[in-house]
């Protein structure tokens, strides 16, 4: 595709906007789910997530502790890890683009409420921190390694961010201006030649230069990302890749490191390569991305395979039991393939968006909206323990959602994720639209012909009919694409003026008049199916997966109350798919119980397989505890049982 070019005023209601590229974002404004799979989680969020992720943050004392900087009992009454500020404004941004999104008024004042809290804080030349700085406190910038200092000023940038671009310029947004010259200021050219040990920074500076105008900002994210990778930060017990400060971006070849600033990183080095025109920062992160996806990626999309160092491990060590794929690394992941899905127009990044959205995000909370998973494991060996809906889990790896966590940047980057959904649905070009997540609702842009219109109508994922309607042309011809998932490798369809012809995965383009009417069809094949593991990564072989559409399915013991553990289960290739209802056979494995693991005949499988039905990984443990698992053992590929 071209590339094309949109003024910074034209970004109202965009989380992302970079000012060229393949693609243009659209808004809040231009999109709008309205039900389905999404639009549900939205309403979760409208009524649930964001008002109880408010209520921890008070609870837990974070805001608090903006109350108690003013009133100068800051280090003593100080709660909270050193990057508790940053959870605060992650709430807030939560909160902006959901009022950007509704109008929801009783919201606004809360969201008031909170900035009229936190701007007193902020000290004349800009500083704003509530663990650094003050009598009894360490310094400023004395703990770069640890601090979280400019991690939490991204997070501020980004609440600033929501919301000018759905309600304009106030108190926050001002808050946040004087922050980033402040930041510019410290650690621009003669100052502080360092970086932050949690990467974030880089992409918040770059948008606020997109939304502000201001190329100072721009220009300071740029000297961050290649201050990276030179060991400015020291080495640490992890390594120094832990903050990918061991290899300049430009030259890594994969990811490395802590999963979630790895993904922060990645998508900050693409937001300076676009608005730098730097081709060969652009080429390294692409380059980076497809080297990690294809061999350090769970197929849920998570990312990050040890718990020590919450990092990537090496390539194909992919444990289903120790995964650790933390949420936040999944909305990680959806900011970095969205940005390269904006400047390259291919559409394997929406795809990706599509399979970490459905499988990591939508896994993250209950089905009430009020306990989370933090870590998202692909096999749980034992049925997990009940956490108090009444205290924080001082453990990121609970075996059960949890209402909150010690640690809990996962729940709000859940909720700010969720308001600002309806951005990654569509983007535009000058010729036409383009549609890559499939909900129901509607889709409006201005081409250069004028604005074009459509209204889908879907059941995706439960089925993979999408219907398109124009409802809003042009008197001259435009292009309609649609992406065609890569895991329809057979059996899409599209349909155009009652003529259907198969279609590849990728995208497909409809280019012609369209009238008021016109109706566009893509069929898309989400029967489930079989999917074997890479025979490289050592913990899969023997065993497959079952999905259905772009939706991970699983086994989970709830399912199997005559099975005595799913650890003991062994499927065998009988997949049936009723309109959703999808059951496997299953042989459950007998063991015995050796004095020696090793060379004994070890277990028998019985007879005859029985029917179990399987259920879609983001809903497990929804029931209660169980156990659970996502790949599973075929009979007969055990060496130590007879076929």
């Amino acid at each position: 595709m071209t590339s094309t070019t949109e003024p910074v005023t034209a970004a109202h209601g965009r989380p992302v906007a970079p000012s060229h590229g393949a693609l243009r974002p659209l808004g809040l404004d231009d999109v709008s789910i309205e039900g389905g799979f999404w639009g549900d989680r939205q309403e979760l969020n409208a009524t649930a997530i964001i008002e109880h992720s408010e209520h921890w943050v008070e609870r837990m004392g974070w805001v608090a502790n903006f109350d108690a900087a003013v009133e100068g009992r800051l280090a003593a009454d100080r709660r909270g890890r050193e990057f508790s500020d940053a959870d605060v404004y992650k709430v807030m941004e939560a909160m902006a683009w959901e009022i950007g999104r509704t109008g929801n008024r009783e919201m606004d004042a809360r969201l008031q409420a909170l900035v009229t809290r936190i701007a007193p804080v902020q000290e004349a030349d800009g500083y704003l921190n509530t663990k650094f700085g003050r009598p009894g406190q360490e310094p400023r910038y004395t703990d770069l390694q640890w601090g979280h200092e400019l991690y939490c000023y991204g997070h501020l940038l980004q609440a600033a961010i929501a919301r000018g671009r759905t309600k304009g310029d106030d108190l926050l947004v001002e808050t946040a201006r004087r922050a980033a010259d402040h930041v510019c200021d410290v650690f621009g050219p003669g100052g502080i030649e360092s970086v932050d040990g949690h990467p974030e920074i880089e992409t918040a500076l770059v948008e606020f230069a997109r939304y502000t105008g201001e190329q100072r900002y721009l220009e300071q994210a740029r000297l961050f990302v290649e201050r990276r990778g030179h060991g400015v930060l020291g080495d640490i017990e992890f390594g120094r890749s832990y903050f990918q400060d061991d290899v300049p971006v430009r030259e890594a070849s994969v990811m490395e490191g802590h999963a979630v600033r790895a993904m922060y990183l990645a998508a900050g080095a693409v937001d300076v390569a676009v608005e730098t025109d730097d081709s060969q920062l652009l080429d390294a992160v692409i380059r980076q991305l497809a080297t990690t996806v294809a061999r350090r990626t769970y197929i849920t999309g998570g990312m990050g395979a040890h718990h020590e160092g919450e990092s990537f491990g090496s390539d194909f060590e992919l444990p289903s039991d120790r995964a650790y794929s933390e949420t936040c690394a999944g909305v990680g992941s959806i900011m970095l393939n969205y940005r390269l899905l904006l400047a390259t127009g291919e559409a394997k990044y929406a795809d990706l968006i599509e399979r970490t959205l459905f499988n990591v995000v939508a896994a993250s909370p209950a089905a009430d909206g009020e306990a989370f998973f933090y870590t998202n494991t692909l096999h749980q060996r034992e049925p997990g323990t009940v956490p108090s809906d009444d205290e924080a889990s001082p453990r990121a790896s609970s075996s059960l959602r949890a209402p909150w966590f010690e640690v809990s940047c996962c729940p709000p980057n859940v909720a700010r994720t969720f308001a600002s959904l309806d951005a990654y649905v569509a983007t535009s070009d000058a010729q036409g639209l383009q549609l890559h997540q499939y909900a129901e609702g509607t889709v409006r842009a201005a081409i250069d012909a004028g604005t074009v219109a459509v209204r889908v109508a879907t059941r995706y994922p439960a089925d993979g009919l999408i219907t398109v309607e124009v409802t809003e042309t042009v008197g001259k011809e435009w292009t309609l694409s649609l992406r065609v998932p890569g895991w329809a490798a057979s059996g899409a369809e599209l349909t155009v003026a009652g003529e259907t012809q198969a279609v590849s995965p990728g995208t497909v383009t409809v280019h012609r008049a369209f009238e008021v009417g016109d109706v566009v069809t893509l069929s898309l094949p989400v029967a489930a199916r079989w999917t074997a593991p890479d025979p490289r990564i050592d913990a899969l072989r023997g065993q497959l997966a079952v999905e259905r559409g772009p939706v991970v399915l699983c086994l989970e013991s709830t399912d199997a109350p005559t099975i005595a553990s799913v650890n003991d289960a062994r499927v065998v290739p009988e997949l049936d798919d009723d309109n959703g209802h999808v059951t496997v056979g299953v042989r459950p494995l007998a063991p015995v119980d050796e004095s020696w693991p090793f060379g004994a005949t070890g277990a028998t499988l019985a007879a005859d397989a029985e029917r179990v039905t399987l259920v879609p990984y983001y809903s497990w443990a929804n029931r209660g505890p169980s156990t659970m698992r996502v790949w599973l053992p075929v009979a007969g590929a055990d060496s130590v049982v007879p076929g």
